[in-house]
């Protein structure tokens, strides 16, 4: 008759545990990457290339409290808001972001001209599948 007793007060122990385990593998991991997210964006400085949230990489002439002002092309200066920037580049991730682009552009090269070596034309008309009727020519 003691065992129900037993399971009853392990219950609650069993709760506490598995809340400390939630917040041990969830919570305190996202405040750290929030922490440092907000030490990268209030550590822009005029002079870093960053990408922002939608996809353009510019380069930070000016910057305020809450706002940068980036050079997206020559002479082209957007004035945007310190939270949409996604990431402050480093030359050396500019460079393998162009690699990796330079070597997808290459492989989807090489996958359209897979078939275009193999139809050779050489002036004749092309035959009719079989079932197909050749138009008639015009006399």
């Amino acid at each position: 008759m003691t065992e129900p007793f037993v399971a009853a007060s392990s219950a609650p122990l069993f709760l506490i545990v598995l809340l400390a385990l939630f917040v041990f593998l969830f919570i305190l991991p996202q405040r750290r990457r929030q922490r440092a997210q907000q030490e990268r964006m209030s550590s822009i400085d005029v002079g870093d290339d960053v990408l922002t949230v939608g996809g353009l990489i510019g380069r930070v002439v000016e910057t305020d409290d809450a706002e940068l002002k980036v050079e997206i092309a020559d002479g082209i200066v957007v004035r945007m808001s310190r939270r949409g920037v996604a990431s402050v580049l480093h030359p050396e991730e500019e460079h393998e972001d162009d690699e990796e682009a330079y070597a997808e552009d290459e492989d989807a090269d090489v996958e359209a001209d897979d078939g275009a070596d193999e139809a050779v034309h050489d002036g004749s008309e092309p035959e009719a599948a079989a079932g197909e009727e050749k138009p008639a020519e015009p006399n």
